[in-house]
C-alpha cells in the first residue's frame, strides 16, 4: 500500500468575506500576528511527514508563490545580523517541495482538487483547507494518515460543531459514534439544521484515495452551482468504505472575521513578547479608555 506523501492545498477562492482587504491580497496571505495563514497549513503538512505540496491558486494569488520562494538577500541579511530565529522561520518551508497549478475558473472545491490530478497520479493524498488552523501536539493530518495506514480507506477529518452552525458544513451520518473512527452511511453538503444527520462536521482535513478523480471527472454540479468535494466523497462511499475520524486538536476558524480576530488574539496572548501589551490593550478597550 502506497504511503501518503503528497497534499493539495486549495487557495483559489476569491476571499469575499474579507473584502476590501482581499481585493489585491490573497486571503491566504492575511497574517495571524506575523505569519500568513497559509504558512500554518504548510507547516502542518511538513510536520505530518509530507514531502510534496501542490497549491491550487487562482487569479491574483502570485503573492503566495513569492512568499514560499527563497529570498537569498533577506536570508543573508538576517544571518549577518544574527537574527537566527527569524531566519529559521523564513526558511521553514524549504524542506518540502511546493508546486503550483492554477484553477482557471472558480468552479468549486471539487474542481480545485480535480485540477491537481496529474500531480497526484495514482497515490493517496491529503487535502488541507486554509480556513482551518488546527493545533495539537500530533498534527491533525498526521492523525488521519495513521488511520489511512490502518484501513487503506479514505479518511475524512470531522469534529462536532454547534447544531445552529451545522448548515455551514459538510456533515457525516455515522453508523456509530462509539469510537473516533466512524464508518459513514452518508455525506451531506451543508444541510439545514432539520436535515442534518449528526453534528459531526467535515472541517478541512482529508486523506483521499486517487479513485476520487474518476468521480470528479464527471464534473457534477452541486449546491451553490459548484462542483462539491463532499458530493464526490458521497459517491465514492457507494463503492468503497469511507470513514470519518474525530481528530484531536483545537480548531481555529480563520475563514470568517470573528474567528480570524479570535485566532489572532489567542496566538498573540501566547507569545512572551506580546502577551502583556495585548492584555493591557484589551483592558483599555473593554473599559472604553482611549489608546495612547
Amino acid at each position: 500500500m502506497k504511503k501518503v506523501k503528497k497534499v493539495i492545498i486549495p487557495a483559489a477562492g476569491l476571499g469575499t468575506r474579507f473584502l476590501p482587504a482581499t481585493k489585491a491580497m490573497p486571503k491566504e496571505m492575511l497574517p495571524i500576528v506575523d505569519m500568513p495563514t497559509i504558512q500554518y497549513i504548510v507547516e502542518e503538512a511538513i510536520e505530518s511527514g509530507i514531502t510534496d505540496i501542490i497549491i491550487v491558486t487562482g487569479k491574483g494569488k502570485r503573492a503566495i508563490e513569492d512568499h514560499f520562494d527563497n529570498v537569498h538577500e533577506l536570508e543573508e541579511n538576517l544571518l549577518r545580523k544574527g537574527k537566527l530565529d527569524l531566519l529559521e522561520k523564513v526558511k521553514a518551508s524549504s524542506v518540502v517541495d511546493i508546486h503550483y497549478i492554477r484553477q482557471k475558473e472558480p468552479l468549486g472545491l471539487g474542481h480545485a482538487i480535480w485540477c491537481a490530478r496529474n500531480f497526484i497520479g495514482d497515490e493517496p493524498f491529503g487535502v488541507l483547507l486554509g480556513d482551518d488552523i488546527i493545533r495539537n501536539d500530533k498534527p491533525a493530518l498526521k492523525q488521519l494518515i495513521e488511520q489511512y495506514d490502518e484501513t487503506g480507506s479514505s479518511i475524512i477529518g470531522v469534529q462536532q460543531v454547534p447544531h445552529e452552525e451545522i448548515h455551514r458544513y459538510g456533515v457525516i451520518d455515522p453508523e456509530s459514534t462509539e469510537s473516533k473512527l466512524m464508518k459513514v452511511r452518508k455525506f451531506v453538503e451543508k444541510p439545514s439544521q432539520e436535515e442534518a444527520p449528526s453534528d459531526f462536521a467535515i472541517v478541512g482535513r482529508y486523506i483521499l484515495t486517487p479513485d476520487i478523480f474518476t468521480i470528479l471527472d464527471e464534473k457534477q454540479i452541486g449546491k451553490g452551482g459548484e462542483i462539491q468535494l463532499t458530493d464526490a466523497i458521497e459517491q465514492l462511499n457507494h463503492t468503497r468504505d469511507v470513514y470519518g475520524y474525530a481528530f484531536e486538536g483545537r480548531r481555529f476558524d480563520v475563514g470568517e472575521k470573528l474567528g480570524f480576530i479570535e485566532t489572532t488574539l489567542t496566538f498573540a496572548l501566547e507569545r512572551d513578547d506580546l502577551k502583556d501589551g495585548v492584555r493591557e490593550m484589551m483592558e483599555r478597550l473593554l473599559s472604553k479608555q482611549p489608546i495612547a
